[in-house]
């Protein structure tokens, strides 16, 4: 219950201040912080929990993550469940507090996207559904790749927060034209429940390719460092 605890505390932190950035503080009037900084919050808010509740839970905050582990062989199947319950509360109760928060300032329309994910007329970019998909899948791929490299037995352990906290700001810098960038289910469903049917029609692209990007990128890095882990 620890480990499930930290895990939805990890992820509350991640959806908050990650889409909190990108709803409060992107477009704020002469110092809205933009792409990059919205990109540099979900960085930060990785980094951060993975030096607080990493010793705890192992920090993973994503549902795709954990199913990567997994498949690496580096998670038990008997968490799995439970993890993804607590990363999905976790992400659902931040975007709750995201709502009351963003909904007394003026102007506030949720119907703007909330910060949620999406494809075709919900893409920034007004990007198609294969564009989303494939970005999706890629990018977690290479993110479980860091991960496990960075959390390799060979690895400077203590350092790890730091190239993993480095992958999602990159990612985001990359993705968040084309998805507004998601790599994590729960961070979707998060903000999602509020914006309503049009974002939860799409959210099925955002659990299905994170963790079929996070499976191939466990096997990837399997089949590149060997099988004497």
């Amino acid at each position: 219950m620890k480990q499930y605890g930290a895990e939805f505390l990890g992820t509350f932190w991640l959806v908050l201040g990650g889409c909190g950035s990108a709803v409060l503080a992107a477009a704020f009037p002469g110092v809205g912080i933009g792409l990059l900084g919205v990109s540099l919050a979900f960085g930060l808010t990785v980094l951060t929990m993975a030096y607080a509740i990493g010793p705890i839970s192992g920090c993973h905050l994503n549902p795709a993550v954990s199913v990567g582990l997994w498949a690496a062989g580096r998670f038990p199947a008997d968490k799995l469940l439970g993890y993804i319950v607590a990363q999905v509360f976790g992400a659902i109760v931040a975007g709750g507090v995201l709502y009351v928060i963003a909904s007394g300032g003026p102007g506030f329309d949720v119907a703007k996207g909330f910060a949620s994910n999406g494809y075709g007329l919900r893409s920034p970019g007004g990007y198609s559904m294969t564009s989303a998909l494939v970005c999706e899948v890629v990018m977690t791929m290479f993110f479980l790749i860091v991960i496990l490299g960075s959390t390799d037995a060979r690895a400077p352990g203590q350092f790890a927060p730091i190239p993993i906290g480095l992958a999602l700001t990159l990612i985001h810098l990359v993705s968040i034209p084309v998805t507004n960038t998601s790599v994590n289910p729960a961070r979707s469903t998060g903000v999602a429940i509020y914006v309503g049917a049009p974002a939860l029609e799409q959210l099925w692209l955002f659990w299905l390719a994170p963790i079929v990007g996070a499976v191939i990128g466990a096997y990837v890095f399997r089949l590149v460092r060997g099988k004497d882990e």
